[in-house]
Parts: C-alpha cells; structure tokens; sequence
C-alpha cells in the first residue's frame, strides 16, 4: 500500500464525521434507484409469469386483423369476428377445443352504490368460458353462470365492492343489468390482474350486451390436441379463416398483453420514479462537491506541509480522490442494500393502496446492482474531481500560513459568464415558446436556465443575503449574517442544493395550477349547459353512459336541452381518430363550438363536422369529401357539412348515430350535457336529473363547477405523489446544509470559542448558527421558487404551441408560500445538530485551537 493511500485512509479514519452527509446523500440516491429498477424487474417478471400461468391452456387466437388504434390507446380497437367460426376451427385436425371469447367494458356496483374500480385500469366483462384450460379466470368459489342475470366476479373487485356469493347488484354495460353473483374467482392465481375488474356473464347475456348484434365474438380462443405444437396450430388454422381473419400462437397473445401493460403502465411508471431518481442523485453532486471543497479548503496547510516534504501534484489529487472513492463504495454498497429494502417495502405497500403487487421474490438483476453501484460511485468521485485538482494546486509555502477558511468571493469572469447563460436561456426559451413553439428548444432553455443559476450562485448570494438577511436585528442575528456572507461560493453551493428541489417542486405546482386552470378554461368557455352526468375523468376503467340516457333525460319538463356524446374510431388520412358520435344540432346548443362555417343540420348518415385545426391541416373545408375506414374493414365517403372553431369537449370529428351505427361495437355516452328550461333552478334541475340517472347506473350529476374540478382530480393525486418522492431531494438537500454548517463550525473552532469567552451564551450561539442555516436556505428557497415559476411558465407554454389545446398558465400564491415556508423551516430544523455541537464546545479547548 503506497504512502498516499495510507495517507487516505487514516485520514478517512481521523475525520469519518466531516463525511457522514456525504455518504447519507449518496446511500439515499442509490437505495431509490435500486429500488426503482428491483422493483420495476419484479413488476415485468410477475406479469409474464402472471399471465403465461393464466393462458398457459390457450394454443392460438383466432382474431380479426382490421384494427384502428388511435394515439395513447394501446391495443387499439378490433373488428368483432363470427361466433360461429368456432364450429369452423374445432373441426381442424390438431384442435382439441375451440370457443368463442366475447369481452367488452362492463363495471360493477359495489354493496354502497358506488362504481368499482374505474380510474384508471379497464373494467372488463365477457362471457364464462367452460372450458377451463381456455378460460384465463379459475372458479375460487361458487360455481358457473348457468341463466341469464348470473355473474362471476374476480375476487378482488368482490372484496373491493364488499361482494359475495349470492348478492345481487348492478352491471353497467353500459345500460344498467341486475345480476346475482353465484362464483368468485382468480387470475392466474391472484385475486385479480392489477385494479382490472371482471364479470363474466353467459354467452347470451354477453352477446347481448356487450355486442351490437349477437353472434358475434371478440376473438376465438383455441386448445391444442397432443402431439401439436403452438406454430403447427396456427399453420393448420391459416388455411380454413376467412379473409380478414388470423391466428397468433397462445404465446404471442399472452406476450402482446404483458406488453401493452410493460409498455404503458410499467415504463411510464418506472420512468416517473427514475427521474426523481436523478433529480435526487443532481442534489448530492452539489452536497457532496461542497463538503470535499470545505475539506480540501481546511486541509490547506496539510496539503502544503506534504508537498514541502516532495508530494507531488498527482499524489495530493490522488489521495483526495482516494477518499472519495472510499465513501462512494461504502455508500453504493450500503444503498444497494437500502435499495433493496425499498422494493420489498413498496411490495408490501402497494396492495395495503389497492395496487395489489403480484405475489412472489423479489427479481434482483445484475443490472439492478450494477447500475445504481456505478452512479452512485461516479457520482461520489465525479463531485470530489474539482476540489481534488484545487487540493493538488496548494503551494508548499502555504504550509507557513494559518488553516484556510474558503473565503473565496465571485469573480467578474463567473458574473459575465453566468450573465451570458443567462442571456442565451432567455433568447432559447422565447424562441422555443413564441417564435418556434417547440418543447426541445424550451426544454434546452430551461437546462440553460438552471446552469446560469447555479454559475450566478455565488454572485447573487452576496446580494441576497443581504436583502434577506437586512431584516434581522441584533448581535448574534448580525453575526449569522456575517457568516453567511463570509464565502459566497460556499453558500452558493450549499443552497444550491436545496435550490433545485425546490425549483422541482415549484415547477409541478405550477404546471399542476395551470392544468387546472386550462380545464377550467376549457369547461368555462366550451361547455354551454348547466349540469354534467360524466364518467370517470382519467383512464381506461368504466363502461361509460347508456345512450338511452340523455333521450329519457330531454323528456324532463325540468330540461331544455339534454345531448349524449359517444365515442367511435376511424382511420381518417391513414391515422387512428376519435369521433365523437352525437347529435350535431344539440350538440351546438349544450357547447360552445364558436364560429361555424357550413351547418350542423343534416349531416345524416354521410355527412361529418371538422374541427378547424384539423380541417386546415387536411385543407377540408364545407363541402369537402374525405374516406373514413372503419374497424369492420369497410370505407366511407363522408361530405364535410360544418367546421367549427373549438374542439376541446367536442373533439375534432363529429358524426351523427346514425353514420355510426352500422360500423358500432359496445355503444356508450363518455358524457352528457344538460341544459335547463328557464325558470327551473340549479337545485331542483339537479334533482331531476339525479333521479332519472339513478335508473341507469346511477352516474354521478355535477354543476359546471363540480365537473371542471372532478375532471382535475388527477392533478391532485399526481402532485400528492410528487410531493412524496421530491421530499427524498429535499432531505438530501438539508442533510448538505447540515454538513456544511458542522464543516464550518470545526473551521471556525477558535472564533466560537473567543466568542463564548467575551461572553456569548450558548443559547445565543445555538441562535447565531441556526440563524445562519435559515438565511443559506431562504437564498435557496427563494431562488428554486423563482426558478420553478419560471421553469413552470416555459413548460406551460411550450406545451400551448405544440398542441392543439389552449393551456393557460396559473400562479398558485398559497400553495408557493407553504412551499417557501416549509423551505425555511427545513433550514432550521437542519441547524438543530450543529448548533447543538456548537453550544457544547469547551471554551478553553476552543480557543487553544489552531
């Protein structure tokens, strides 16, 4: 071992507190990243086991292959095929079964007369299959669905609802069907694949309700004789379907689905909580960057003593770097294990949530290990580099002066640079917002934004400090001041730290603001009518609104208007589109559409009304002809009638029921808008409406008020969850104030000490050091603030240019101030420790000090 390292190591050994917030902050990033990706691997490995264990007996699909997939939606929408193809294929040799799966949306009512589940994963129905090697679902309880209004539930929305065996209650599918439960049962050995629900229903009911016409199936699912393999039955099935119609192995259907969810729900998941990741592990390089400058900065005159005695350069950098690759092992090594740690308390957490985590180990990959332990690892050294080359830097004639205290100020060559950062980001971000909308262009702007912050740091500490600090009165408040003031660099870094959690912080509370003011927006001026019977505001979940609603609803003496809108898809110009299906005249009485070229009137069976950003960029206008082609393979000339201005409730593709119904599946209103007769007030308007809905699945009636607010309810939730995982930054930003302050604190022994022999108290001392603590992290709550607003309007409005949608951009006051305030109480509660250890120094001790 090498004088250097030995060097290292005793040091490490003589000084391991001055690194405990160094090796908390790294221990802290690499654990969530480890867990983060563990449990995202357990995630992937439970769902394919999940699913290969419950369609383990299905050889091939039968399906059709016209399908229509509008953006975001997954899988997208498919043709129906005959029923009576499953007579067809079990006659193939090599096939054992054959039976047609008819699946389609359909959400339960649980025992309190509320919906089940919805908000998010599909609520699914289909009819019971028998044969139980086809059949994903196994009985757990009760028996099959033999009559018509009998169900099988899986045990999860059972326990959910408060279900049981032999309840009776209602399916929405969408129109309201009373059904009895007679079986519970599992998938693949769970109580059921995630939130998904499912009710199975007899064939008849399921064609009945779930389909436009009965005999038809969603797909066919097919068993294998022995002796024939996957690929041999879907080379046999080829030859006998009809046009239009495949055959994929059992294999490649379980794989599709595991991908749908892997592909949407797990990599948006697990990359939500890598980017907190990161953001956590940003924090600590300027954590850990602050402590080895302070370090280095007190190891001055031990540095130069060395080089007077023939160190050289590379051995002083060296043995710096030595040490932080010893903290970063230890800290790596430790995070791992923490890291760990998280995955399995987030396994046991997610179902206590209602996110039942799929039963099973823990997947540890080489991957999972190696990556955090390698992050974590460069990002120890990676900080440490800087301060380790100024260490190799020190004089040998440095070893005749005092230890150093880091007093270093801002220089004129930092204050232009970060100026022309500055300049550049503003130049960047206007161009990518007014001039050029485009996100990357904002988005490098606000990269630009945050490195002129952090290079202006040290010149803007000095100015604010003192405007912050200006109110503070008294000795030892003027002391902490002084303090604070006493290296600019140093508390620039220190709060910089906290400044960028804030900022994160900041920037969804804005963009969450002004989501919600956009929708409020967007119902304020859209929506024409004075309540709202909706479902739910996010997801796949639900069965939708009967269309036979909003016809019984317009009956109501109390109602003068009453339009459903429904859902349909087509492939307009080669593209995936939503129509919206509904009656045009209504329609433009309940929103409001602005200015309408053409007219809504008569658009029957082959007519359609654009929306303008869609009609100008397909150069339609009235009396245009497009092709619309459909799920069941067929294509359509349809007129363009009207274009109108605004889309946002109305969606940018009306057609009427009528062009729609011969191309239908499942038919279902996402939301129905109702207008009142004059006279009749909100409340008994209400009233009315409430009762009639309560005989089609009792979907929830809302003001204009109620509906813009529920239709943001997800903003909420996702800013909760936010809030939780930027906490984790936050902390590692205070455990760096309160490592800075202890650093300064030994640097500054003697001074303390003279100040308790002059006659300070050791109250007065706790106060001078918390006061201290509270100015550094005000510069850096205030300065995240700032710079989240300003990140949150970029992001507002980059958002606003690139899409079709008008966003509105909104400042929470309230909602700033508590984060201001948490900030500032943050940095107290950070002093605590330091301060503590500052009142317990021994007077005499201190002042012998050098």
């Amino acid at each position: 071992m090498n004088a250097s390292l030995r060097l290292s190591l005793s040091a490490l050994r003589a000084h391991k507190r001055r690194f405990v917030g160094t090796l908390t902050a790294i221990l802290l990033g690499v654990a969530f990243l480890t867990g983060t990706l563990v449990m995202g691997d357990t995630l992937r490995t439970s769902f394919d086991s999940l699913f290969g264990n419950a369609t383990s007996g299905t050889d091939a699909v039968v399906r059709s292959t016209s399908v229509v997939t509008v953006e975001g939606e997954g899988q997208g929408t498919r043709d129906s095929v005959p029923a009576s193809l499953a007579d067809q294929v079990a006659q193939v040799p090599g096939v054992a079964a054959a039976v047609p799966r008819v699946e389609g949306a359909g959400q339960l009512i649980g025992a309190d007369g509320k919906p089940i589940g919805g908000q998010g994963p599909p609520t699914l129905a289909g009819n019971w299959i028998e044969d139980t090697a086809l059949n994903p679902y196994a009985l757990a309880e009760g028996r099959a669905p033999e009559r018509s209004g009998e169900v099988v539930v899986n045990r999860g929305a059972a326990e959910t609802g408060d279900l049981a065996v032999g309840d009776t209650t209602v399916l929405r599918t969408p129109d309201p069907v009373k059904v009895t439960v007679v079986g519970l049962a599992t998938f693949g050995g769970e109580d059921g694949m995630a939130q998904v629900t499912y009710t199975g229903m007899t064939r008849a009911d399921a064609e009945k309700y779930l389909t436009p016409k009965p005999g038809d199936a969603s797909s066919i699912l097919v068993r294998a004789g022995p002796g024939t393999s996957q690929p041999e039955l879907v080379a046999a099935l080829a030859p006998v379907l009809p046009t239009g119609v495949e055959a994929i192995t059992g294999e490649q259907s379980a794989q599709e689905n595991t991908d749908m969810i892997s592909g949407q729900f797990l990599t948006l998941f697990t990359t939500f909580l890598l980017v907190f990741s990161g953001v956590a592990l940003l924090v600590s390089v300027f954590s850990i960057h602050n402590t080895f400058a302070i370090v280095v900065a007190q190891r001055t005159r031990e540095n130069a003593l060395l080089r007077a005695l023939g160190a050289s350069r590379r051995q002083i950098v060296g043995s710096t770097l030595v040490e932080a690759v010893a903290v970063g092992l230890v800290a790596s090594a430790v995070g791992l294990l923490g890291g760990i740690g998280v995955a399995a308390g987030l396994q046991a957490l997610f179902p206590a949530i209602g996110f039942p985590f799929p039963e099973g180990e823990l997947v540890i990959s080489g991957l999972s290990m190696a990556l955090p332990f390698a992050v974590g690892l460069l990002v120890c050294v990676g900080s440490a580099l800087l301060p380790a080359v100024k260490a190799g830097r020190t004089a040998p004639l440095a070893a005749l002066r005092e230890t150093a205290v880091d007093d270093s100020g801002a220089s004129r060559a930092r204050a232009l640079a970060g100026t022309g950062l500055l300049l550049a980001a503003v130049a960047v971000v206007l161009t990518g917002v007014l001039a050029t909308p485009s996100l990357w262009l904002a988005s490098a702007g606000a990269v630009l934004a945050l490195a002129s912050f952090v290079v202006l740091g040290p010149v803007a500490s000095s100015f604010a400090v003192r405007i912050l600090g200006g109110p503070l009165r008294g000795a030892n408040r003027g002391l902490a001041r002084r303090n604070a003031l006493r290296s600019p660099k140093r508390t620039a870094a220190t709060a910089t730290a906290l400044m960028i959690g804030v900022a994160v912080v900041s920037l969804f509370t804005v963009f969450g603001a002004s989501l919600k003011a956009t929708m409020d927006q967007t119902v304020s001026r859209s929506f024409a009518g004075d309540v709202a019977v909706s479902t739910p505001a996010f997801g796949a979940g639900g069965s939708g609104l009967s269309p036979r609603l909003a016809p019984a609803l317009a009956e109501l003496p109390e109602v003068e208007t009453a339009v459903g809108l429904g859902q349909g898809v087509a492939e307009i110009d080669g593209e995936g589109r939503a129509l919206t299906v509904t009656d045009p005249a209504a329609l433009a009485r309940a929103f409001d559409l602005g200015d309408v070229r053409g007219s809504l009137d008569g658009l029957g069976a082959d007519g359609i009304a654009v929306a303008d950003t869609e009609a100008d960029k397909s150069g339609l206008k009235p009396g245009s002809t497009t092709e619309l082609a459909f799920t069941d393979g067929s294509r359509r000339t349809f007129t363009v009638k009207a274009v109108y201005e605004q889309s946002e409730l109305a969606g940018d593709y009306v057609v009427t029921r009528e062009a729609w119904a011969p191309h239908r599946a499942q038919d279902s209103d996402r939301l129905v808008a109702v207008g009142f007769a004059d006279g009749v007030s909100a409340a008994v308007g209400k009233a009315a409406v409430a009762d009639v809905a309560a005989d089609y699945g009792n979907p929830e009636v809302q003001t204009r008020e109620e509906y813009a607010e529920s239709s943001a309810g997800g903003i909420d939730m996702m800013l909760t969850l936010v809030y939780a995982l930027l906490a984790l930054a936050v902390l590692i930003a205070l455990l760096g104030i309160a490592n800075t302050l202890t650093l300064a604190i030994h640097e500054r022994t003697r001074e303390l000490g003279l100040l308790r022999a002059v006659g300070q108290t050791r109250s007065q001392l706790k106060a001078m050091v918390r006061w201290e603590s509270v100015l550094v992290a005000a510069f850096g709550t205030f300065g995240g603030v700032v710079l989240g607003g300003f990140l949150g309007w970029v992001l507002v409005k980059a958002s606003d240019g690139a899409s079709d949608s008008a966003f509105a951009f909104a400042v929470p006051p309230l909602q700033l101030a508590i984060v201001a305030l948490v900030g500032l109480a943050a940095g107290a509660v950070a002093a605590w420790r330091p301060a503590r250890r500052a009142a317990r120094l021994d007077v005499l001790r201190a002042i012998a000090t050098e």
